[in-house]
């Protein structure tokens, strides 16, 4: 079986300045280059995206005026992107956007509402039905950008019973029982360090662990998942950051390699992608490098499917980076940085 040499990606923006919505990309594998952007789907603001395991859809937030919610794709075999319909409401549009395996249900996470939504997708074409559970929650934290509930992320847990919700205004962990017809129910909240913030989730491969990347601290949170009752435990705390370097920063993505042993976390201020080892017996992190982004406030980067590089989007500067990634050390080299994308924030890529 012959390796496959073109990937296609696509990138969420803000659309203000030049930006028109969501682009798409592709990786040369051979040449090492990123080629052919352009614009995949006029949209506002569709900061977050996700797609379908089977490659057939789309999902992304957005607004439409004063609405915001969610817009289905779909996804042509050229990776063009056919818009299928959306669920939008009054207010602020979600941060984040996830979907299961089978394609059954969509999750968001709304920063602005406080809150966590789950739809369900129809079978025929993918689209989304207006939504299940919406679950607001309530508290706030010590830092004063934590005045209320501001929840950053809603994945599935691997196996799929839980949904996983990172709540930065709260500082908290919230995890939910999925029904069957998508609907929510509570089954645990583990507090985090107080005024942490933690924004994004990455499961190890193994199950067994995962890492939330805080926002405000500049942290990987290190965990034990217990899959019989949706339950985590802390295992460290260990900063993203220099000791020395005391500017503003604010933690972005975090995205784990497939095979578990890396972990790589997104510092915007530093501008840097901080690179973790993970021991295969602890789940525990020990640092290992920092990478330029050659550019400003990174907001989101991802390992593309071959393992062999990595896209990192820079919000401030509109600039996304390609580096080629050492699959034995996990350490990245810089390709190309000059690639233009207006204001980009999500990068990801169709799988094999």
């Amino acid at each position: 079986m012959t390796e496959k040499k073109h990937f296609t990606g696509y990138i969420g923006t803000y659309t203000k300045g030049e930006s028109e919505g969501i682009y798409s990309f592709t990786l040369d594998t051979d040449e090492r280059t990123i080629v052919d952007v352009k614009v995949a789907a006029r949209l506002e603001n569709p900061t977050y995206l996700t797609i379908s395991s089977d490659n057939q859809y789309l999902y992304s937030v957005g607004k439409e005026g004063g609405l915001g919610g969610l817009a289905a794709f779909s996804i042509n075999d050229n990776g063009e992107l056919t818009a299928v319909d959306g669920q939008f409401s009054e207010g602020s549009p979600p941060c984040h956007v996830s979907v299961d395996t089978k394609n059954k249900y969509v999750f968001s996470a709304n920063y602005h509402k406080g809150s966590v939504e789950s739809y369900l997708l129809n079978k025929e074409d993918g689209s989304v039905q207006p939504a299940v559970s919406i679950i607001k929650h309530e508290g706030s934290g010590p830092d004063p950008r934590q005045e209320k509930a501001h929840t950053h992320y809603a994945g599935l847990t691997p196996d799929e019973k839980y949904l996983t919700v990172v709540e930065l205004g709260i500082d908290a962990l919230i995890t939910y029982k999925v029904g069957e017809n998508g609907s929510l129910e509570k089954v645990n909240l583990l507090p985090l360090k107080a005024g942490s913030g933690p924004r994004h989730l990455a499961f190890h491969p193994n199950g067994k662990y995962a890492y939330i990347m805080t926002e405000f601290s500049s942290e990987v949170i290190a965990l034990n998942y217990h899959p019989e009752n949706g339950h985590f435990t802390e295992i460290q705390y260990v900063s993203t950051l220099p000791e020395d370097f005391k500017e503003n920063n604010q933690g972005s993505a975090i995205h784990i390699s497939a095979d578990g042993r890396f972990v790589y976390a997104g510092n915007r201020g530093h501008n840097s992608i901080a690179l973790f080892q993970v021991n295969q017996e602890s789940g525990e992190l020990s640092f290992v490098e920092h990478t330029s982004t050659e550019g400003d406030w990174p907001r989101d980067f991802e390992i593309d499917p071959s393992e062999k590089f990595i896209v990192a989007s820079n919000q401030e500067s509109s600039n996304i980076v390609l580096y080629s990634r050492d699959e034995s050390t996990g350490r990245l080299t810089l390709l190309q940085s000059d690639i233009k994308v207006p204001h980009p924030v999500c990068v990801k890529f169709i799988r094999n």
